[in-house]
């Protein structure tokens, strides 16, 4: 990332803290380099398991040139994909935990690692997030494609 998507990324992460100026100056002294953010205001984060997530997560970048932000936890045991708000209130999948309002995020300092939190797709700073329709349509596709290797079925091609 470049200084100034860094900057426009940090700028809006931030415009949903209660104290926006007070956040970067945590964060940016935050020797783990995170803080907790709500969820709810400018997007809703969907939680897939790793397993599922990074088969969506491919299949959305053949998709489209890029998704909105996506985070993922120590091990990428889990991944967190940034889509409008609202999406939890409507989402019926099994197996996928949401964070809309009324809950809080851990999220890291863009452009910089942080210990068990990192970006997969760092935030633009422009409010791109990921349509909840699409990523619906991917996780279908991901969770396809390993239940018929689970079959032992090859793709054709």
């Amino acid at each position: 990332m470049t200084g100034s998507e860094t900057k426009a990324a940090v700028e809006w992460l931030t415009s949903v803290a209660p104290d926006p100026a007070a956040c970067r100056w945590e964060w940016e002294r935050n020797p783990q380099g995170i803080v907790l953010l709500p969820a709810g205001g400018r997007w809703d984060v969907l939680i897939l398991p790793g397993e599922l997530g990074h088969p969506t997560l491919d299949i959305l970048t053949r998709l489209i040139d890029r998704p909105g932000p996506v985070l993922a936890d120590f091990g990428e045991s889990r991944m967190g994909f940034f889509v409008p708000p609202g999406t939890v209130s409507r989402w019926i999948g099994t197996g996928i935990r949401g964070c809309g309002r009324g809950t809080w995020i851990v999220v890291p300092y863009p452009g910089r690692a942080a210990g068990g939190v990192r970006w997969l797709v760092p935030p633009d700073g422009s409010g791109t997030l990921t349509d909840a329709g699409l990523l619906e349509l991917a996780m279908h596709e991901a969770a396809g494609a390993a239940a018929g290797d689970a079959r032992g079925e090859r793709p054709e091609g």
